[in-house]
């Protein structure tokens, strides 16, 4: 693997893309949300658009890149660093955002009400955190076929991307249309590391390719066909496979350009990819906060201003928290426990979550 490395290890530009892309998820929640609170559309909406077909599918594939470190281990160090690891989270911020959300329902219809929530969310995952969830799936499930041949495998997942397939099943849903994409950074992670290298070796080779990339993903993004099942061009089956796969490799050329730059871009972007478990966890709680009261306000009346202030709110506030949180008891929320880890082993300075 290349690429400048902290003292723990980690990948700078690998910080750098999931920083770009943990700031595409917080915006389209962010703008979406208040855009439909608002009763219109504002000046990010066309961004959340364009960036829809690759924000999800960018996120798994760098989280499969580092899949290899472990896929051979046992299952007990493997669940633990795997499975043990995101359950914990995914549980935890379980019981957060519902008591926060729907925390009337323990005094309206009793605690058995909440109680019957919460199980339900065991099997079908609740709200946002469906992305923690799944990581844990797929790392189970590439674990347990990693002796299949890797193009078979990857032809499957391809396979069930192009299915579209339509569930009120969240975890049949995503784990289809994901899937791919995890397994492709899994598979692929030696020819992605090079990528990244080569990119910054020929930056302005790099920077058309970008740049020829961006103007097909609007294109196609922004194309409304009139067919509600496949509202873009960018939706239609197997497009949607190839632009999410372009798209995440994009995010890696655009990373792999930033973060040798250095600067503010560069930096805040870092830290934004390093702590970006911090900022998914605990995101949507300041989110809603910040757009109801802009609305109760109506301090800010137009939408893309207003969807800003929140998306601002959404990302600056998780890592306030974590910062105040840090070397205290309750830094639980973002460190798991000795507690609740099968394997103890020495591990890096940083203990934070990560994807």
């Amino acid at each position: 693997m290349g690429g400048a490395g902290d003292a723990d290890g980690r990948l700078a530009w690998v910080d750098v893309a999931k920083g770009i892309c943990i700031l595409l998820v917080v915006m389209m929640h962010s703008v979406i949300g208040t855009g439909l609170a608002m009763g219109g559309e504002g000046f990010l909406h066309p961004i959340v658009a364009f960036a829809k077909p690759f924000r999800i599918p960018d996120f798994f594939l760098l989280s499969g890149l580092f899949l290899g470190r472990v896929i051979d281990r046992d299952w007990r160090l493997f669940a633990d660093r795997r499975v043990v690891h995101f359950a914990y989270f995914y549980l935890l911020w379980l019981v957060i955002q519902s008591a926060a959300r729907y925390g009337s329902l323990v005094g309206e219809a009793g605690p058995g009400a909440f109680a019957a929530h919460l199980a339900h969310a065991l099997i079908e995952p609740y709200s946002s955190l469906w992305f923690v969830y799944l990581l844990a799936v797929f790392s189970v499930v590439t674990k347990a076929l990693r002796r299949c041949p890797g193009a078979l495998l990857l032809a499957g997942a391809a396979l069930l991307q192009m299915a579209d397939l339509r569930s009120d099943a969240t975890l049949i849903e995503e784990f289809c249309g994901r899937y791919v994409y995890f397994v492709a950074g899994y598979l692929f992670a030696g020819r992605i590391f090079a990528l990244a290298e080569d990119a910054r070796r020929h930056a302005g080779l790099a920077l058309c390719g970008l740049a020829a990339w961006a103007g097909l993903e609007g294109w196609l993004a922004l194309t409304a066909t009139g067919n509600p099942v496949y509202p873009t061009l960018a939706s239609l089956p197997l497009v949607s496979l190839t632009l999410g796969a372009a798209g995440a490799l994009a995010i890696v050329v655009t990373a792999a350009l930033i973060e040798p730059a250095g600067g503010v871009l560069a930096e805040t972007l870092r830290i934004c990819g390093q702590r970006s478990i911090v900022i998914y966890l605990a995101f949507s709680l300041p989110m809603a906060a910040t757009r109801e009261v802009l609305i109760r306000t109506g301090l800010v009346t137009d939408i893309g201003l207003a969807g800003l202030i929140v998306m601002a709110a959404a990302l600056l506030l998780p890592l306030a928290l974590e910062r105040l949180l840090r070397d205290t008891p309750l830094n639980l929320l973002f460190v798991r426990p000795k507690l609740f880890r099968l394997a103890i082993r020495p591990r890096p300075r940083s203990t934070l979550a990560t994807t």
